[in-house]
């Protein structure tokens, strides 16, 4: 069901950015045409995003032994880029616009605009549901909830152009959006890359974890922590971890207690501990310190 919404969103959001552009060309509305940009980011964010899901679905194999659910994130890496992208070039056409104006014809705003505000309310209500776990589907709702947003601004434009005739608003307007798109792509960026560089997860502190699993029975330290995500909402974890001399049995219960610790306390679902019998030395001699960080 997830999949049959977002080729429905798509298919709306291509239809609805080629009527924006033919709109704008016939009005000679630059915002209207801005706004068919970020529609057009849109579909495409949808579409990547829905060929990312397919991929992240295949099983590990010996080629991906993680899995292959990361290429969401890459997904969401390439959807912001090409959001700032889209951003500048509005700006530049913008700032061209207000050295050479040209003519714009109101209704054409109006009426295009007024179709792209129920386009981009219906796609929004298709993804709401699935953007509530995804990363990659909330930041495409966002975008469809600031493009009805921006439809409603154009509507405004035209309007004013309209009675007044003021055609600078459409130039502002543009900027406007071209901010906004702007803002939302820097604003994501830093998250996206943080997960792709195997950054310590949000709300996760290295010394909390480290404290949490020294209070297990028969833990005497632990050391060379490192804690990240394999995708979003799967976080992982490896550790040394020295404890009392004792026999197998128990330290197989004092491994099953930690890593009890580390996914009800810290949502951790893959951990490897390295089990270290107490004055034995840590075997990495390049990491030998009281704690790592990834």
């Amino acid at each position: 069901m997830g999949d049959k919404r977002l080729v429905t969103a798509i298919c709306v959001n291509a239809l609805l950015t080629l009527a924006q552009v033919v709109g704008g060309i016939l009005s000679g509305s630059l915002s209207l045409i801005a706004d068919a940009l970020h529609n057009l980011s849109d579909a495409a964010s949808l579409a990547i995003a829905l060929i990312a899901r397919k991929i992240g679905r295949k099983p590990p194999d010996a080629f991906k032994t993680f899995g292959y659910q990361r290429s969401e994130t890459i997904a969401a890496l390439i959807n912001l880029v090409t959001l700032v992208i889209v951003g500048l070039y509005l700006v530049y056409e913008a700032i061209g616009r207000l050295f050479v104006p040209q003519p714009v014809e109101g209704w054409t705003i109006v009426v295009v605009a007024g179709i792209a505000l129920i386009v981009d309310l219906a796609t929004a209500i298709l993804t709401y549901t699935m953007s509530k776990s995804s990363m990659n589907i909330k930041a495409a709702f966002l975008h469809n909830v600031s493009d009805a947003m921006a439809s409603v601004g154009v509507v405004i434009a035209g309007t004013l152009i309209l009675l007044y005739g003021w055609y600078w608003t459409d130039t502002v307007l543009t900027l406007m959006i071209a901010g906004y798109v702007l803002w939302q792509g820097f604003s994501m960026l830093p998250k996206t890359i943080h997960l792709l560089m195997e950054g310590t997860p949000n709300g996760v502190s290295i010394d909390e974890v480290i404290s949490a699993m020294e209070q297990v029975d028969d833990v005497v330290g632990v050391h060379h922590v490192h804690v990240w995500e394999l995708a979003e909402h799967t976080i992982a974890l490896e550790a040394h971890v020295v404890v009392k001399k004792a026999n197998l049995p128990d330290l197989e219960r004092v491994k099953t207690n930690l890593k009890g610790v580390l996914h009800d306390q810290f949502d951790v679902s893959h951990s490897t501990l390295e089990i270290e019998q107490e004055g034995s030395g840590c075997v990495d001699t390049q990491t030998n310190r009281k704690h790592g960080s990834a």
